[in-house]
């Protein structure tokens, strides 16, 4: 076994967990869910039956990842926040034929108590505040915060607050990466390699 799991953790057959995963106390991995290498999974987290987690994926305490949505690589899930997977959902009627997929892209954040609601995409390196609620698409490195969340800036990679000039440039205080805003976009600047 190339990953860590808590002696308490319950991990049923048919899932795949990448190598240097650490699953902590009280969790429960699902069949045929797919968690990727240098995972880490807090205490009493449940992932669902397919359920996508990509590389180096940081889930915080008491978090239920459900059927239907996929995480990618480097995405942070804050303690105690919610994913939905059906729209109207009923006690007395079977609507697991009717899970609508969320995506969370590549370094994305998602803050404590935040909840998502379901068919929704959270774009890269977007950050979600805490106990925001999702209920449309966020752009990529966008800062979202409320119920219903609303978009009040933009993000780099690194998780700071981007002040565009005139021009449409910022750059991040920590990292000097340049970032590009255009027609209600962001971008990161690629360098280069002449």
């Amino acid at each position: 076994m190339e990953y860590f799991a808590h002696e308490t953790a319950v991990i049923d057959e048919g899932c795949k967990i990448g190598k240097g995963t650490k699953i902590w106390h009280f969790c429960h991995i699902m069949p045929d869910s797919i968690i990727g290498e240098n995972c880490n999974l807090g205490q009493n987290v449940v992932v669902s039956p397919k359920v996508v987690l990509g590389k180096n994926v940081k889930v915080q305490n008491n978090v239920s990842i459900y059927t239907g949505v996929v995480c990618e690589d480097d995405v942070f899930l804050g303690p105690s926040m919610v994913f939905t997977n059906v729209i109207n959902p009923r006690s007395a009627v079977n609507r697991k034929d009717a899970f609508a997929a969320t995506i969370v892209e590549k370094g994305a954040s998602i803050g404590a108590n935040a909840t998502i609601v379901c068919g929704n995409k959270i774009g890269k390196y977007a950050m979600v505040g805490a106990g925001s609620v999702i209920v449309k698409e966020v752009l990529p490195y966008a800062l979202v915060v409320g119920n219903p969340a609303r978009q009040v800036g933009w993000v780099s990679e690194y998780g700071n607050r981007l002040e565009f000039n005139t021009d449409g440039l910022a750059v991040c205080r920590d990292t000097n990466e340049r970032y590009i805003f255009k027609d209600g976009h962001v971008n990161k600047e690629e360098k280069d390699f002449k």
